[in-house]
């Protein structure tokens, strides 16, 4: 299968480090060969417009169509035509984040039940195989 997530402009990329990891940015433009100007736009991802190295990004598949050195408000709306958070929140990568905080933010009894719950769930299942 070939490789399809290019860094070009107008690709949605995952911030991996920092203080807006996890949130999604589009790539305006390209620095040079190490970093780039994203944009979130900030009202919409709270990532604001700013160079960032390719090393603390994490490509999607997910593209919008902008020129290079759009606007915020372009992006904006790009952003909105495209509904890139809609299809961000059906993938299965925005699917697994979503666990991982839903799972972090649990208190001790929520912890204790998903115990009891997966005991349980082994327990059914190991009976079904006799």
């Amino acid at each position: 299968m070939p490789y399809s997530r290019y860094v070009e402009v107008g690709r949605i990329c995952v911030v991996n480090y920092g203080p807006d990891a996890g949130s999604l940015c589009t790539i305006v433009e390209v620095v040079d060969q190490n970093k780039c100007l994203v944009d979130g736009p900030r009202k919409i991802t709270g990532v604001g417009r700013g160079i960032v190295p390719f090393k603390r990004l994490a490509l999607t598949d997910l593209k919008v169509g902008i020129e290079r050195g759009a606007t915020s408000g372009a992006i904006a709306s790009a952003f909105g035509e495209a509904d890139i958070i809609a299809k961000w929140e059906t993938t299965s990568w925005a699917k697994k984040n979503a666990a991982k905080k839903r799972r972090a933010s649990l208190n001790d009894f929520e912890r204790f039940k998903v115990m009891v719950a997966r005991k349980a769930k082994a327990a059914a299942i190991k009976k079904a195989k006799k």
